[in-house]
């Protein structure tokens, strides 16, 4: 596939990141409808998606340069190119810094974070289709070995390099498969926004517990579907951390939409 999305002379833009932040300005333009039909001021969506997406990266890139401080020491050089790599363990301690920014900011302005959530579910969702897509192009969350006809094969040194994407190897495009199931849950999510049969019914909380409920479920059948290395493997090989991440998240939105009778009718707009 294709890592570097364009070169001019020196200048090298990476697929990865340059997706990754076409999702971001996704993200952020939805917030700014989703914030008023899950009733607070749009700014505080802007603000959210900013702040989730700083931490998020901070956390992922400190996280790296600890890993390596030894190598980076010697090859100080090196830390330039911090910026090229790709590991799944990295994606899951910058959701975990962004998640705690996002709760951090819902306690200080004081934001029901069920309200949080609903406005949240569809921008995330776009990034995340967005980021796969990304994925797909650099050869990182990649697929396990495929002898099907729908398969994608990577030969760039720069995807080994970044990715450690297995070259010359036919597998399953698994982030395409994932890509099109978050753009599926940004659908859903959507449509209980603006349809007005849905809206109707809609509670605070609804759109979040449904979103926690399909992302779970993505996230484990997904993972069936990529190569385990480096991502955690639990339970003797049964499971890898995603996995056992996405079991979470369906519990939690089970929790979450089990409580809907409740809570008063969500705002309408």
């Amino acid at each position: 596939m294709h890592p570097v999305l364009f070169q001019i002379g020196s200048l090298v833009v990476p697929s990865y990141g340059a997706l990754a932040a076409i999702g971001v300005l996704l993200a952020l333009g939805l917030a700014q409808l989703t914030a008023r039909r899950a009733g607070f001021d749009p700014r505080h969506g802007w603000n959210m998606v900013v702040l989730a997406a700083l931490a998020g990266l901070a956390v992922a890139r400190l996280l790296l340069i600890l890993l390596n401080l030894s190598d980076l020491r010697k090859h100080p050089s090196w830390l330039f190119a911090v910026a090229m790599v790709h590991h799944p363990m990295l994606a899951g301690a910058g959701a975990i810094g962004g998640g705690v920014a996002l709760l951090m900011y819902a306690g200080w302005a004081k934001l029901s974070l069920r309200s949080v959530g609903d406005c949240l579910a569809l921008p995330l969702s776009v990034a995340l289709a967005a980021e796969q897509v990304g994925s797909l192009l650099a050869g990182s969350d990649f697929g396990r070995d495929s002898n099907g006809g729908w398969a994608v094969t990577y030969t760039s040194e720069l995807a080994a390099r970044w990715s450690g994407t297995p070259l010359g190897v036919a597998m399953v495009p698994v982030q395409a498969y994932a890509a099109l199931s978050w753009l599926a849950m940004a659908a859903i999510c959507a449509a209980w926004l603006w349809l007005p049969q849905l809206s109707r019914i809609r509670r605070a909380g609804d759109i979040a517990g449904v979103w926690l409920l399909g992302a779970g479920a993505l996230l484990v059948v997904t993972e069936m579907f990529r190569d385990w290395e480096g991502r955690g493997v639990l339970l003797r090989g049964m499971v890898d951390s995603p996995q056992l991440v996405g079991l979470g998240l369906v519990l939690l939105g089970g929790v979450v939409l089990g409580e809907w009778k409740f809570l008063p009718a969500g705002p309408k707009g």
